[in-house]
């Protein structure tokens, strides 16, 4: 996106977190004048440009509890991270050349704080989709349509990010996420009707 963008693209930004979202944890600055050769190859979210990036957020923002900015920044952690930790001063100074959508700089504290928010809020929605799934709420068939917009909504995401998934591929992630969740439907009722403990105070609580 270029900075001539027009007031449409602007909010765009605002509500995906690109410049003016989250301003209490995000610092601009001039990128750093020599690009390193890992930033200058990197091939990751080019199919989103000025058109296809309202398609984008939006999709997020209906679907999943991730910001936009939260999602490039976990994926560069993801890909920058060494032996010794994540780069987190190289993402925060070339993210602009790093991700076509986002246009300002950030400090190393800012992009650890993006990426501390996109692993509370998986947790979160993990935490919240398994007490759905074992509380007995959902008939099998109802589960296995949860699970299949969200493995559509996860696809998505990848190739947006520029992964290629084979047909095989696709249909042996959706085989594994449907095994699994077979396992937690045999093991739910049984948990349900079984002694458990509070993971707060470790105390056994009996259930019905």
């Amino acid at each position: 996106m270029t900075d001539d963008s027009g007031p449409a693209d602007d909010a765009v930004q605002h509500a995906a977190g690109g410049e003016g979202d989250d301003t209490d944890d995000q610092e601009t600055g001039d990128a750093s004048p020599g690009i390193p050769e890992d930033v200058r190859t990197y091939d990751r979210f080019t199919k989103i440009d000025g058109s296809t990036y309202d398609r984008a957020n939006e999709f997020l923002r209906e679907r999943t509890y991730i910001t936009a900015r939260e999602w490039a920044i976990a994926r560069l952690c993801a890909d920058f991270r060494t032996e010794t930790g994540v780069e987190m001063t190289k993402i925060g100074e070339h993210l602009p050349e790093l991700v076509p959508f986002m246009t300002d700089t950030y400090s190393p504290q800012a992009v650890n704080q993006a990426r501390h928010s996109f692993e509370e809020k998986v947790r979160t929605a993990g935490a919240t989709f398994l007490y759905g799934a074992m509380s007995d709420f959902f008939t099998a068939e109802e589960l296995d349509d949860v699970m299949y917009e969200a493995t559509e909504v996860a696809k998505f995401l990848l190739e947006v990010e520029g992964v290629d998934l084979s047909v095989e591929e696709e249909l042996q992630a959706e085989d594994d996420v449907s095994e699994v969740m077979r396992e937690v439907r045999e093991h739910s009722a049984a948990l349900r009707h079984d002694d458990v403990t509070c993971p707060e105070c470790g105390h056994h609580i009996e259930t019905e």
